[in-house]
């Protein structure tokens, strides 16, 4: 049995609900941080509680409990559903409103639900679509994901993995993942403005400023055609290696004699896309979260 934490009590999952009036469902207005546990331990969890707190305070939504109790009501949870490997959400509403536009007293979710944790190797690269999109309020994680809900059957159709967000020339981020850029002198950029700032994205930069060229700065379009490599990273899926965005090749392919792309994906076998400073990250985010 799944155990989810509600307000003041755990509740076995299929118990666990919300009345019709909560502002989550008349007006999709929240906010929510997600994590993952590692062996049963929460990683990078006050780098995760700090994002939470600071998106109810954007949201003016009082999260009802201090820190040290909502650690207590995690370390419950994972005592309850004893997952090792997990991801843990912290969900708050605008609570119950008595005319579908005023915020009541917000609700305090939990849920838990197993995860297989990323390994040291980059996975495969994907591809990506980019389309014209700005979230409002970028720098709080709210329940709001219309854009990317919206665009998932012309994502699929495409053969894509995710859409890449650009406004006015200006690349900023995919709905759930920071987009990096490493251009042709090996500068790693990323947005600096306009996205919410993921705990990932944080960690690759304190690893990247320490043993590389960086920049957090305003990154265009028609940069990609001359880049070198291009991942986004996020809590988890940690770093996954971008092939294409539209139709623009990012990077180098190395290829053996006679590899064809297989069908619907970005290379084939014998061919691998090369990606050595995903890689560098992805290892070293490893060594990170397993020691």
């Amino acid at each position: 049995m799944s155990f989810t934490f509600l307000n003041h009590s755990f509740l076995p999952a299929a118990d666990a609900s919300l009345g019709v009036s909560d502002l989550a469902i008349q007006r999709g207005y929240g906010i929510f941080d997600y994590f993952k546990t590692i062996d049963n331990r929460p990683i990078f969890l006050d780098d995760h509680l700090d994002r939470f707190y600071h998106s109810a305070a954007r949201m003016r939504l009082a999260a009802g409990k201090t820190r040290e109790e909502l650690k207590a009501i995690i370390a419950e949870l994972q005592q309850l559903n004893q997952l090792p490997d997990s991801g843990i959400r912290i969900t708050l509403t605008g609570g119950y409103s008595p005319d579908s536009i005023s915020p009541g007293q917000p609700n305090l979710i939990l849920t838990q639900h197993p995860l297989i944790p990323p390994r040291k190797d980059c996975p495969p690269p994907v591809r990506l679509i980019s389309y014209p999109h700005q979230r409002q309020l970028p720098d709080v994680k709210t329940i709001d994901y219309l854009m990317a809900l919206h665009l998932q059957p012309d994502i699929r159709n495409r053969g894509a993995f995710d859409v890449l967000y650009h406004h006015n020339g200006v690349i900023t981020e995919c709905p759930r993942c920071n987009f990096f850029l490493v251009t042709a002198d090996g500068t790693l950029v990323t947005a600096a403005r306009n996205v919410l700032k993921g705990i990932t994205r944080m960690k690759v930069l304190e690893f990247a400023y320490a043993n590389s060229k960086v920049e957090e700065r305003d990154v265009l379009l028609t940069e990609l055609p001359a880049a070198k490599e291009a991942f986004f990273t996020s809590t988890s899926r940690h770093i996954v290696p971008v092939s294409h965005i539209d139709d623009i090749p990012i990077g180098g392919v190395a290829r053996s004699p006679g590899a064809t792309p297989g069908p619907g994906v970005a290379f084939g076998p014998g061919m691998a896309h090369v990606n050595p400073m995903a890689n560098l990250f992805s290892a070293a985010l490893y060594e990170l979260v397993n020691t």
